[in-house]
């Protein structure tokens, strides 16, 4: 009877918890939903935290009709390229610092992990320099090579992390049968790093998605703007529509939710997928 009492309280406990988390962090999303469909003026009239006394949908044409779709090709476009490309050199350094020996090894790898205390502010001048000499400023080139740099560390970590946990006996009996590295690495390895790909691919989405001060200083054309950038438009000289600016705020972060609720799955899929037997 004990036992069942304290179950049920553990059980109470987790769902008064997870309640709370719930109100915690999807209220601001609930509250930018339903902002979204009201004017400027019922806003003004002190309608905050209400419903829409009417249905407006002039924000979401505003937002639409104002480049909008030009920054999210953009972001798109640049979160994507930096996404792939910091997983494929993060899968590689990863399985050489995992399971290949070389010199060094444990040095290379501190440093680049070292590479998280470095504030991205403290870099700004030296990778603006950087592209100006290589002539990739106002590029997008400009822009995926920073980013990838600063997600390199954390998806290397992850990936390498995940990659010591896998038997020494996959690799040892893939050698035996005549595969080489690269044939381990793409046909054995890679498959079983979903979870760990799949998670630094989050982080790294959310944090490229959402960059301002990089994209500020590299991009100087509207048409080049990402996301982040283009919501700039949305404020006055002198007030600023904040329904619009909270209707831009919802979609573009669609994107996001979007992609996190997949990834998500994925990485359920892949820790059952990629589960591995000694």
């Amino acid at each position: 009877m004990i036992v069942k009492r304290a179950g049920a309280l553990e059980t109470g406990a987790f769902y008064t918890l997870a309640l709370f988390f719930l109100f915690l962090f999807g209220f601001p999303f609930v509250l930018t939903f339903f902002m979204s469909f009201k004017s400027m003026p019922e806003y003004m009239a002190g309608n905050f935290w209400g419903l829409p006394k009417t249905v407006y949908f002039g924000n979401f044409r505003r937002v639409l009709a104002a480049n909008f779709l030009v920054f999210f090709r953009n972001s798109v476009v640049v979160s994507s390229f930096a996404v792939f490309l910091t997983t494929l050199f993060a899968s590689l350094a990863g399985y050489a610092f995992a399971k290949l020996k070389f010199r060094l090894s444990g040095l290379i790898f501190t440093l680049i992990i070292a590479g998280m205390m470095i504030p991205i502010h403290t870099t700004l001048i030296p990778i603006y320099q950087m592209n100006k000499f290589l002539r990739f400023t106002n590029t997008f080139a400009g822009l995926v090579g920073p980013y990838i740099s600063f997600g390199l560390p954390v998806a290397i970590y992850i990936i390498t992390s995940f990659f010591r946990e896998v038997p020494n006996s996959l690799q040892e009996s893939a050698h035996i049968d005549g595969a080489s590295s690269f044939r381990i690495y793409f046909s054995i390895m890679l498959p079983i790093s979903a979870p760990a790909i799949s998670t630094s691919s989050i982080l790294n989405f959310l944090s490229y998605w959402n960059e301002f001060i990089v994209a500020m200083t590299m991009l100087n054309s509207t048409n080049k703007h990402t996301l982040p950038l283009g919501m700039r438009q949305f404020y006055g000289t002198e007030n600023v529509n904040i329904p619009a600016v909270l209707t831009a705020v919802l979609v573009g972060s669609l994107p996001v939710i979007i992609f996190y609720m997949f990834a998500q799955e994925r990485v359920i899929n892949g820790l059952s997928a990629g589960a591995v037997k000694g």
